[in-house]
């Protein structure tokens, strides 16, 4: 029952610091009000988190790795929520960026952390399950935002929005520095892992390629989705915003039944390539709806938004279990890395092609990466797992 506490800190660790790094686009108006900026630097302010994120994690992973994620998230966690209270008091785009790359980096060590868990405390039979439950730590931070973001921004302005972040932050280091704890077992042939790296495998190299390809869409969706609703269609912000928190919920769902299917098959890869196909489905008819302009937009930009992260804890395990304990924090810090550099060069290029082309280009763009991916996810000669 512990394994479950534990993983519940790490959950909302992840969750809380998920407002301030990931949930700023859900006020994008209010940025580009407050900034008088552009739409690709309103992207590039809304994720700025991602520059400090993709420095960062390889190094919490290695840090996670050496003292265990109490520390790892305390600090990480900790130090983010100081930011974003500073942030609230700042007025310079360009430093608003820079001090968002630092708590991105800051932040991030809840990313890697939370990983860790799942591979330390739980076994096989038990990890896809857990792993949808952690991966939920996303969409249940971009839920809250979702619901509580634009109201604060209307009602108090970003600096609102930015001591709320930090807040919640603050008060999920706090609860990680008391009562987190390191497994009770030893883990079976950690220092041998150690010493042999893991990337000999080429489908670890595969696994991270496939979530790279994968994040185009899903950056393309999250970060312009809301301003599509209110400039294409006329939406509030707010309500802009609550479809989106409607669609992080689901998108919590399916998560966690993705987690225990592939529990179920013992696979990880395979439940992955299906549902990369329904995705390439989705996205088809987001395209369509976008360009014509047509109420089938609205519809599937919110399926999109739910279904196009469904798959990321299947990827996300299957890293870390090829890497195995001894490099699990490295290894899922690479990954998470490889993931943030695709979104930081993604951004301000879908911002631009979006307002070149229309928004219908932007998606059509996540698309074309979706079907790029299917060669590329190595779920041929995969075996079950814990079965």
């Amino acid at each position: 029952m512990r394994r479950w506490l534990m993983l519940a800190l790490g959950v909302n660790a992840h969750a809380s610091v998920t407002l301030g790094l990931f949930g700023l686009p859900l006020v994008m108006p209010e940025i580009l009000r407050h900034f008088n900026v552009s739409l690709p630097v309103g992207g590039l302010i809304g994720n700025a988190p991602a520059f400090g994120i993709l420095c960062a994690l390889v190094a919490w992973g290695a840090l996670a790795d050496r003292h265990g994620e109490r520390l790892v998230l305390g600090l990480g966690v900790g130090l983010a929520a100081v930011l974003f209270a500073a942030l609230a008091f700042v007025e310079s785009t360009w430093a608003v960026i820079a001090l968002l790359a630092v708590a991105g980096a800051a932040g991030s060590a809840a990313m890697v952390g939370g990983g860790r868990i799942v591979l330390r405390w739980f076994r096989p039979p038990e990890r896809g399950l857990a792993m949808g439950l952690r991966q939920v730590s996303f969409t249940l931070g971009m839920a809250v935002a979702a619901f509580v973001l634009p109201p604060i921004a209307r009602a108090h302005g970003l600096p609102g929005v930015l001591l709320l972040c930090s807040g919640v932050s603050l008060l999920a280091a706090v609860l990680a520095v008391l009562f987190l704890a390191e497994p009770p077992h030893t883990i079976a042939g950690a220092g041998a892992e150690r010493e042999r790296s893991p990337y000999r495998q080429p489908a670890l190299w595969r696994v991270h390629a496939t979530s790279a390809l994968h994040v185009v869409p899903q950056v393309v969706v999250s970060t312009y989705g809301v301003d599509c609703l209110v400039k294409s269609y006329g939406w509030d912000d707010i309500a802009a915003g609550q479809l989106f928190g409607v669609a992080a919920i689901g998108g919590a769902a399916i998560r966690i039944a993705v987690g225990r299917w592939s529990d179920r098959t013992g696979l990880r890869m395979r439940p992955l390539l299906l549902l990369t196909l329904w995705n390439l489905v989705v996205l088809a008819l987001l395209v369509a709806g976008a360009f014509t302009g047509s109420v089938l937009g609205i519809a599937t930009l919110a399926l999109a938004s739910v279904m196009t992260v469904a798959g990321n804890g299947l990827a996300y395990l299957s890293a870390g279990e090829l890497a195995g304990p001894g490099w699990a924090g490295k290894v899922l810090g690479t990954h998470n890395t490889v993931q943030n550099t695709v979104s930081l060069a993604v951004t301000p290029l879908a911002g631009a092609l979006i307002l070149n082309s229309g928004y219908w280009a932007g998606f059509a763009g996540g698309l074309a990466f979706a079907v790029l991916s299917l060669p590329v996810i190595p779920f041929r000669g995969e075996r079950p797992r814990g079965l």
